[in-house]
This record gives C-alpha cells, structure tokens and sequence, in this order.
C-alpha cells in the first residue's frame, strides 16, 4: 500500500488479500448470512458506479441513515470508491429538525436510507432541496418520485462497469488521502451539532495507530452492537477488523429501539463473537443480566457466585499485577469456580468471548474487575470522534485496570494546564494530541475549528494525567467541572460512575455543584430492585413507609463513601453530595438526557431538571424525605 494509503487503498488491498473469508454476517430471513471480502469489494463496485451513472459528482455528500446491516458498510464503500463523502446519521434522531439540519448543512445530494427509516426522510424531504434522489436500501412497494431502490442502483452499476470500467477507475484512483471521507456530526447537546470532517487518511492513521495497541485473530468474530454512524464502530470495528482478516456481524434490527436491544443477546448467542465493542451503559446492562440469572437460581447459587466473584478480583487485582505469592493459594479456586460458575456465564455470551474494547466513557474499575473476573475481560479504551477516534486503550496481557490504557503510535500527547502549558508528569490537565489522525477541521465552522486545533494539537476538553509515559489516566472533563462555593474545582465522572456501578438500587445519577453551598446527587432509582428491598422489609413498596424505607436505602448507598463506610476514602468528603433529589423518569435518548454514544448530557438534565435543582438547596428539599422524593417513587 501506500505510505498515506486512502481508505480505497485500504480496501482494495486487504479485500484482496483474505479475498475469501468471511467479511460480513447478517441474519436474513431468521439465518445468518455470510459475504466474503472479496464479495464485499464487488457489491461496493456495484453501488459506486451506480451512483457514478446517476450522476454523484466526486466531493458530493451523501446521507447515510439506517440501522447496523450490510448494506450500511457496502453502501458507505459505495459512496467512497464514487469519490463521495458519506454524511453518516444516528437512526435515534428522531426529530426533524436534528435530521434536517445534518442533511441541510452537509449540502447532501442524495440520501442512503433504510425501509425503517425512510418514513423520517420524507417527512423533512421538502426542506431539503438540495436533495436530488432518495436511495432506498430495502424494497418498499410504494417508491415516490425521487425516490429509487438501492437494487436499481446497483444494477445500473452493473450496466456503467460493463461500459466505463476505465472511467470508474479513474474515479476511485483520483481520490486522495487529504480528501473528506466523512462529516461525522457530533451529538448537539445546546447549540447545533459541528460537523466533524475526517479524511481518508484519518481512518487509515488510525487503524495503523489501533494495530500497535490491539490486535484480534485472523477469522475471528466480531459482533458491533453500536451504531455504525459512530467512527468507533467504523475503526475499532469493521475498518480494524478487516486488516487482520476477521469479519464482523451486526445485530439484526427490531421494529423499535427496544426490540433491538433485545435481539443483542440472542445475536451474541448465535454469532458466538470473540471480541466485541461496548459502552458503560451496555457493559452495565450485562452485568445486570448476569446478575439477575444468577439472583433467578437461588441463594445457594448466588453465595457461591459472590464468593467466586471476590476470590478471582482479589486473585487478578488491577490486571497488571495478577497473582503473586500473597494470593498463590487463590488459583486453584479461581480453576474450580471458573468451571463450577463462570463458565455458564461465558457460555450466555457465545463460550468464544476473549474480551469486549470499552468506549464512549469512563468504564468504572470495578465494572473492569468484574468482567475480568468472570473470564471476559473488558477493557477501556478513549478517544473522541475528532481524532478518529482511538487515543488509547487497554489490550489482553497490556492493562491497568483504572487507566484509560496505552496511547497509540504514532501519536504525539501533552498534559496543559488552563494557559496551555505543559504541566509535569503524574498532574493532572487537559489532553492534548497531535498526529494523523486528528481531524481536518468542522464542516462550515473555522471559529470552532481554529480554538479545537492550534498548530496541529488537538485540545480534546478532557481531563487526564499520565505517570507513565505510556498510559493515560481520563478522570473527566476538563471544561466541565464542578466548582465548589469556595472555588475548589473538581469532577464529578469518578463518584457517578462508582456509585451506579456499585449498586443495584441506582440506575444513573448526575452530581450538581456550581457555587453552590453544598454538591447535590440527581438520582434515577433502580424502582424494581428497590421495591424488592422494600417488601423484604415487610413493608408494601406503594406506601408512605414503604417509600422511606426505599430512600433510605438510596442514601445509605451514598453514605457508603462517608467515613466509615465500604467505599470510605475513595473521594474526598467534601466532594460527596449533602442533598438527594429523586427523580421520576430515567434519562433516555427519547428526552434527549443521553446522547447516540449512550452518555448523559448534562447541560441537558440540568436544564430541565432546573426546579428541582433550586428546590435541592432549600431548607426542605435537602431533607431526604421530602414530598418530591417520595411522589417519585
């Protein structure tokens, strides 16, 4: 390949290489499907030169909106081997002025839309008039004018290749390293979203840069379980996993979100993946599930589980520092409960799992013992959609439980204080990179671009610290901290994250300090478990009594951390919220509290939640019994 091959380049070298193993599964008609590299390179031919004859013009954008499938990874090939830029769109937009304004602001011409989908872009289509043709990707009887089936496109591909196959390949050759692959648009918390260009050479960089920290069997399988329009899915998933010759398989997609998310356990359970990608919220929900299965065959069972569980965390401490002779005698336990327990567990998640890449947020250190414990390993890893996206990342036999893990190479890294400056090793400062993979620039925005990137560094607006110069510590946001009424800043990821992934009674919580008197806790109640605990009690949950009992239960989770309690010490007092207030409904992407990456907002639940917050820090909201907290449970 080229020194600065495109991703064309990329391509056209690795399809023919494992020209033919599996690239792609997709379950169609109740079956898993499987397309070969080299069958995926032709179906990508075939979409490009259809679009070509249709008139795409090299540099025009292309909307892509549609679910995990193969027709997303063909058709964006598609769009880039037609010398295009594909404008990838969250399926969880579910506004019209969100989607409109992705469309309208990347100057799209054409469209790329699932059958699912296809409903949301007819709506906007009139605002839309750049727009020129709607290209459907499964067949729909009732196509409208504009409107054409992707199938037609690629049989009018097939007509161009037998004509023009020089002309076609004079297209795909002149596209270069510098030029847009993608407008990735960022979530849009406030204000409208930025539209983040990456070039060819990005996702190419950043491939080579992920390959010198993690690597993955040849044949191996990888289930994506998070959306394709996120460049983390394009480079840790199908890009990564097509230069080691491994294939990836996507979840099929369910007539809601809610249907989809339950048709991830059975596509883990059918594909039987070896690695797959994750979030905390997903990573979260597993462990949830594990431990309700568990909890579901009795105490003996569950006793036997949390003692394998503390046996095998203290066998593997902080990963780094496995073993040793102080916890020798602990193996051969970890063998016995392994193939007594674990093995059950790992048998629910296909029995090939060797480790899920952990991203979008802070993934708590006791959420990385726990997975390790049971024999998946999760490993965290950080970047962000501006430096396409992988920074660092832990990897199998390379992890420091707590550490966001080693940075990639080639990558230039720097810790800067509020001024700038490079502070010393082990302080922590903003992070700050430099290399081929950071972005070209946003779409449209020079002012946003120019205060983002100075003199080729990223400034990235998180926090972290390095004490070794291969592994960085992300401890939160750096322009979003939490300031005390005495000016002392600090974050507040580190206790949200302990907190909802320590207890089965708390979903999701949001720490509030801006000057204030005191912190206070946003908390979304885990309402069933909570219940459950009530009725041990001997009380009935509805109640008055019942809702005491309940929100004593919640405070005492928090006052875990106080002194004396399991988790004293681990963040200073001062830092720990004096009020709790509960809250009614969880946040979702639905009332826009989380975003497509599955991290909360929280400019967003602060706003709305802005009553209650006031309420917080009166006289009577700081009292736990409060009205607002017992109506909301």
């Amino acid at each position: 390949m080229e020194t600065r091959p495109t991703i064309i380049d990329f391509v056209e070298h690795y399809t023919r290489e494992y020209a033919s193993l599996t690239f792609l599964r997709e379950k169609v008609d109740g079956k898993w499907t499987e397309t070969s590299f080299e069958q995926t390179r032709l179906e990508a031919y075939r979409v490009a030169a259809g679009l070509i004859a249709m008139g795409l013009k090299k540099d025009d954008k292309v909307s892509l909106l549609s679910e995990g499938r193969n027709l997303w990874v063909i058709g964006e090939l598609g769009i880039l081997y037609a010398g295009g830029v594909n404008v990838p769109l969250s399926i969880k937009l579910e506004e019209s002025n969100d989607l409109r304004f992705r469309i309208r602001h990347s100057d799209s011409r054409y469209v790329m839309v699932s059958g699912m989908q296809l409903r949301k872009i007819r709506n906007i289509l009139p605002e839309c008039p750049l727009v020129e043709k709607v290209i459907v990707l499964d067949e729909v009887e009732d196509l409208r004018e504009g409107e054409v089936s992707i199938y037609k496109v690629m049989e009018q591909g097939d007509a161009y290749l037998a004509e023009h196959m020089d002309e076609f390949k004079a297209r795909y050759s002149s596209v270069g390293p510098d030029d847009y692959a993608n407008i990735s648009y960022t979530s849009g918390t406030t204000a409208d979203p930025k539209g983040i260009l990456l070039t060819h050479r990005n996702y190419t960089a950043n491939v080579e840069q992920a390959r010198s920290i993690i690597g993955v069997d040849k044949g191996a399988v990888m289930l994506i379980v998070l959306p394709l329009d996120h460049c983390f899915a394009h480079v840790a998933g199908f890009y990564t996993m097509m230069s080691y010759g491994a294939s990836i398989a996507t979840v099929p997609a369910g007539k809601t979100a809610l249907a989809t998310l339950k048709n991830i356990p059975v596509a883990i359970k059918e594909t039987r993946p070896m690695v797959m990608l994750s979030v905390p919220a997903i990573a979260r929900n597993f462990k949830k599930s594990i431990e309700s299965a568990i909890r579901a065959k009795g105490p003996t069972v569950e006793k036997l589980y949390n003692f394998a569980l503390d046996n095998a965390m203290k066998y593997n401490k902080e990963y780094y520092n496995r073993g040793g002779l102080d916890v020798c005698w602990r193996k051969p336990l970890m063998w016995l409960f392994d193939k007594l327990i674990f093995k059950a567990v790992r048998d629910n998640f296909g029995g090939r799992m060797q480790f899920f890449v952990g991203g979008g947020a802070l993934l708590d250190i006791e959420l990385q013992k726990y997975f390790c414990a049971v024999g998946m390993p999760m490993f965290q890893g950080y970047g962000l959609s501006e430096a396409t996206p992988i920074i660092c990342a832990n990897a199998p036999g390379h992890a420091i439980f707590g550490s966001s893990g080693r940075v990639v190479k080639p990558l230039d890294i720097k810790i800067c204080d509020s001024e700038g400056k490079e502070v010393p090793a082990g302080e922590r400062g903003e992070i700050v990179i430099r290399g081929e993979n950071v972005m070209a620039g946003y779409w449209k925005n020079p002012s946003s671009t120019a205060e983002t990137v100075v003199d080729g560094w990223l400034h990235t607006g998180d926090m972290g610290y390095m004490n070794d110069p291969e592994y960085l510590w992300v401890v939160g946001r750096f322009k979003s901290l939490l300031i005390s009424a005495d000016g002392e800043k600090y974050s507040p990821e580190g206790f949200e994250d302990s907190l909802t992934d320590g207890s089965k009674y708390i979903d999701q919580v949001i720490l509030h300090n801006n000057q204030d008197p005191y912190t206070i806790v946003l908390v979304v109640p885990a309402k069933d478990a909570l219940k459950e605990y009530a009725r041990s009690k001997g009380v009935d949950p509805a109640g008055e009594e019942g809702k005491k009992v309940m929100l004593d239960r919640i405070q005492a989770e928090i006052d875990s951390y106080r002194k004396g309690g399991a988790h004293e010490g681990l963040f200073p007092e001062r830092w720990l919220p004096a009020a709790v207030a509960v809250l009614p409904e969880p946040f979702t992407e639905q009332n826009h509290m989380v975003n497509s990456t599955m991290k909360i907002v929280r400019g967003k639940v602060e706003q709305f939640y802005a009553d209650r917050i006031e309420y917080a820090y009166t006289p009577e909201g700081k009292q736990l019994y409060n009205e607002q907290n017992l109506q909301s449970l």
